[in-house]
């Protein structure tokens, strides 16, 4: 290519497992993640579950010299657990706190108190202005039965959004991190079919790591086998994503995970594995790429546009099924407060008949009455949190609903637009003046 540059950037990704006094051996681990980062190999390091900020400013510390910049995401109420260090200049960040993040009266899982979300950092990589991107997604704790798929879906439609919404200047997009949802999962199809992201294990030209890229292995001593059930080998969870655009293309030339335990350690660096992608970026000229790409967007244009609104619309029908959970939620903490509140008018009315009975001395149980009344008040207390909680996530609910309704109509009145194939025909041309949209992937 004329006029042509090219460029290596080395992406680190790890959900560091940084739970403080929780994690096992949470420091000898973070000691021995700064050792191996500050070896320099990195260009752009990912973290997440990076729960103490103390933590992240030992790292901060030690990566000084090979990773003169970095940022911390602080979020929720012990913060996103996001973190990046960069060789790169860091120009400016911004971070999206998901709207829905399971349920805050499920204490041991987690994930409502971490405040999940999307931190964004724009870097500029040469001439090339780089968006990346660091996430965390609501973990999934049994697949069988996941009462958190609604919002995951949503977390992923929000991601996705977030991306297209914030990236359109940018000519390079990186997303790193835990999405907690397998290759063929719902929300990673519609992430990539949405924003046109390619996944580095699939595009990689060599891979040296763990069998099928899987990233919680079942040989990591940190890693409970029955979350592994029924997936004896283990899952593919966390991802290094990317596109290129218009002004640079870019590739994927190898890709390496870390094989559970560290060599001279007794024990691996997390409960998952470490992802390395080494991504390669060629910058072009405006009319070179005009030429390559008109013909390839418009050969395969409806059939991607189509394969959205079938994903698209599976997500809603997820959506509608999480908005139903979350109605009769609301509707069972409504009966109960009422319930708690017409208990606490029968108590006063029992407490009242003494003062009723002129001249009468009976013996009034104030013991009774006063924890009577104070279940009462936590019984009120407690749905009255409940019913505000769930009308809260019945909105963000509908939200998401209304806005891929609105998107799955978009995309159908633009796919009637598309002439039918011709049985003699081999080209295909879109409708006078359709440009791409943002639902239309670039790759």
């Amino acid at each position: 290519m004329a006029n042509s540059e090219s460029l290596s950037v080395r992406v680190f990704s790890l959900n560091c497992w940084g739970i403080r006094y929780l994690s096992k051996h949470c420091l000898q681990r973070y000691a021995m993640i700064g050792e191996m980062l500050s070896n320099g190999e990195h260009d752009i390091v990912l973290l997440q579950e990076v729960w103490s900020e103390k933590d992240y400013l030992s790292l901060k510390q030690k990566l000084a010299c090979c990773h003169p910049h970095s940022h911390y995401f602080k979020s929720g109420v012990i913060g996103s657990g996001l973190a990046i260090f960069s060789k790169y200049r860091i120009h400016d960040t911004f971070l999206y706190r998901y709207s829905l993040n399971g349920y805050p009266y499920m204490a041991h899982h987690g994930d409502w108190f971490g405040g999940k979300a999307v931190g964004m950092a724009i870097l500029s990589i040469g001439s090339l202005t780089a968006n990346v991107y660091v996430t965390h997604l609501h973990a999934e704790y049994c697949r069988d039965k996941d009462s958190y798929l609604p919002h995951r879906v949503v977390q992923a439609w929000e991601l996705q959004q977030f991306i297209r919404h914030t990236s359109a200047g940018a000519d390079v997009v990186i997303l790193g991190g835990d999405l907690n949802m397998h290759p063929q999962d719902l929300g990673n199809r519609l992430l990539k079919a949405s924003t046109g992201l390619r996944d580095s294990y699939s595009e990689t030209r060599k891979f040296d790591g763990c069998e099928d890229g899987i990233s919680l292995i079942a040989d990591n001593p940190f890693v409970s086998k029955k979350t592994l059930i029924p997936f004896e080998k283990g899952i593919r969870i966390d991802y290094i994503l990317f596109k290129g655009s218009s002004k640079a293309d870019i590739y994927c030339d190898f890709m390496s995970t870390t094989k559970g335990s560290v060599p001279d350690h007794p024990f691996p660096y997390s409960d998952h594995e470490a992802l390395t992608a080494e991504l390669r970026l060629e910058t072009h000229s405006p009319a070179e790429t005009e030429s390559d790409g008109t013909s390839k967007n418009q050969d395969s244009a409806a059939g991607k546009v189509a394969e959205l609104v079938d994903i698209v619309t599976e997500a809603r029908t997820e959506v509608k099924v999480g908005l139903h959970c979350a109605e009769r939620m609301r509707y069972t903490a409504t009966r109960t407060g009422v319930m708690g509140l017409a208990l606490l008018i029968l108590e006063l009315a029992i407490a009242a008949v003494p003062w009723l009975a002129l001249g009468a001395e009976q013996p009034f149980p104030r013991t009774s009455f006063y924890m009577l009344a104070a279940l009462c008040f936590a019984i009120l207390l407690t749905t009255s949190l409940l019913y505000i909680f769930y009308t809260m996530e019945l909105k963000s609910l509908q939200g998401a609903e209304d806005q891929m309704r609105l998107t799955v109509g978009s995309l159908q009145e633009k796919l009637r637009g598309f002439p039918l194939a011709q049985p003699h025909s081999t080209q295909r041309r879109p409708p006078e003046g359709l440009e791409p949209s943002a639902f239309d992937p670039e790759e």
